[in-house]
């Protein structure tokens, strides 16, 4: 698949899927038409039950310079005319919609690994803390940039960082717009690896999505809910939740063919999740 915003490529044998941000002429900025094109693949995938590991990339020097400036200037001023009840009401629903394009990530039955490379800018940023993993390059850098240009960050990354890096380093970085680099973003939990460069980032996140494309579909959708649910939830209330999860997913011969290739040193041969029905 092909968009004005990025390519995405599907390996169904493997259930490792690609979607690589392909404007570099732009810094891969993000327009109102990138969201909801990213929230559609994102479930077009899901919906399937092919993909068992997305592993989110780009082209060029920068992942994301975030949102393109020019959505706040001329023409799309009207878009954040707050002048009226009415229009104020409007804008609250416009952007909680912004917001639900990077929830679709958050919520899919598949991990998503971030691989960003250079600038993790704004609303790049805001994507990044919305997948499972990030991995980067050594010349990556990661800022709240919407503080530069006086205005709060609305897509996630204020209430995703503090769940990822210490609450201290998030408001640090949200009061500041510091830019946390390579070494630093390891050192506080912000990505997972730090690699020498884009073809070594790219090396990495595919030898990480072989290894989870290799386990139980069943087994990493379930555990990505059951973590989901103890990020957002107290362990009590999550504890109950796991003990109802488990018991709708808990398979036996999913359990043995995992057993038999572990033995083995072998691969399992695991059954796609099933697809949502429309």
């Amino acid at each position: 698949m092909t968009s004005p915003y990025f390519q995405l490529e599907q390996d169904l044998t493997t259930g490792v899927a690609r979607l690589t941000l392909n404007r570099p002429e732009r810094m891969n900025t993000m327009d109102p038409g990138f969201f909801p094109a990213l929230r559609d693949a994102v479930r077009a995938l899901d919906d399937a039950g092919q993909t068992r590991v997305l592993v989110l990339g780009s082209t060029g020097k920068h992942f994301s310079a975030g949102m393109a400036l020019d959505v706040f200037a001329g023409d799309n001023m009207p878009m954040l005319d707050l002048s009226t009840a009415r229009k104020r009401q409007a804008f609250q629903t416009g952007l909680r919609r912004l917001m639900a394009c990077f929830d679709a990530i958050d919520g899919a039955r598949f991990p998503v690994i971030c691989a960003v490379q250079g600038g993790c800018i704004g609303g790049g940023l805001d994507l990044a803390a919305a997948c499972d993993l990030r991995l980067c390059t050594a010349d990556a850098f990661f800022t709240v940039q919407e503080i530069h240009i006086g205005m709060v960050a609305d897509l996630g990354s204020l209430q995703r960082l503090p769940k990822i890096v210490p609450q201290g380093v998030a408001r640090q970085m949200a009061y500041t717009g510091e830019r946390v680099g390579a070494e630093r973003a390891l050192s506080i939990g912000l990505v997972n690896a730090v690699l020498p460069d884009a073809a070594a980032l790219a090396a990495h996140a595919a030898d990480l999505a072989a290894q989870i494309a290799a386990k139980s579909p069943l087994a990493i959708a379930g555990s990505k809910l059951a973590l989901n649910q103890a990020r957002d939830h107290g362990t009590a209330e999550a504890l109950s939740q796991m003990a109802l999860l488990q018991s709708a997913i808990f398979d036996i011969g999913e359990m043995e063919r995992a057993i038999a290739a572990w033995k083995s040193k072998g691969a399992a041969d695991y059954a796609h999740l099933e697809p949502l029905p429309r």
